[in-house]
């Protein structure tokens, strides 16, 4: 890989990574709120909306933290797209059964921004999730062999 490739997959995995850390950590801080925005969803029943709460951004900041580290990062990688992927399903349910709802992504109880902007967004870090594992899978794996 060339210097300057690396240094823009190095860019993304570390924005990926620090965007994650910093979603889950807010989160953590206030799982009820969490529940509560899981909740507007209207697509789990009362117990999943809190294990979604008490799971997801967990899983988030310790993702963010992998991919800050550089350490397991195809996983944190691949844990990351999922996550995204289901982000975005469930985002397009609520739009498209006309909640008016907040995402709940970086702050819980405050203003409500606009589920199309989280949609994008999350498009947005799907593609670098797509672009960082491709990466990540090119790479040679660091194996010892022993004689």
């Amino acid at each position: 890989m060339s210097g300057r490739r690396e240094s823009l997959i190095l860019l993304i995995r570390l924005a990926l990574g620090g965007v994650f850390l910093y979603a889950g950590i807010i989160k953590i801080a206030d799982p009820v709120a969490v529940a509560g925005s899981v909740a507007s969803y209207r697509i789990l029943p009362y117990f999943g909306n809190y294990l979604a709460a008490a799971v997801i951004p967990w899983l988030e900041a310790i993702c963010g933290l992998l991919l800050v580290t550089g350490w397991r990062v195809r996983g944190a990688t691949a844990i990351v797209l999922i996550l995204n992927l289901v982000f975005i399903a469930v985002l397009s349910s609520a739009l498209v059964r006309g909640l008016d709802i907040d995402c709940g992504c970086f702050r819980q109880g405050g203003e409500k921004s606009s589920a199309w902007i989280a949609l994008f967004r999350d498009c947005f870090f799907l593609a670098g999730a797509v672009i960082l594992l491709r990466n990540e899978t090119k790479r040679p794996s660091l194996q010892f062999r022993g004689k």
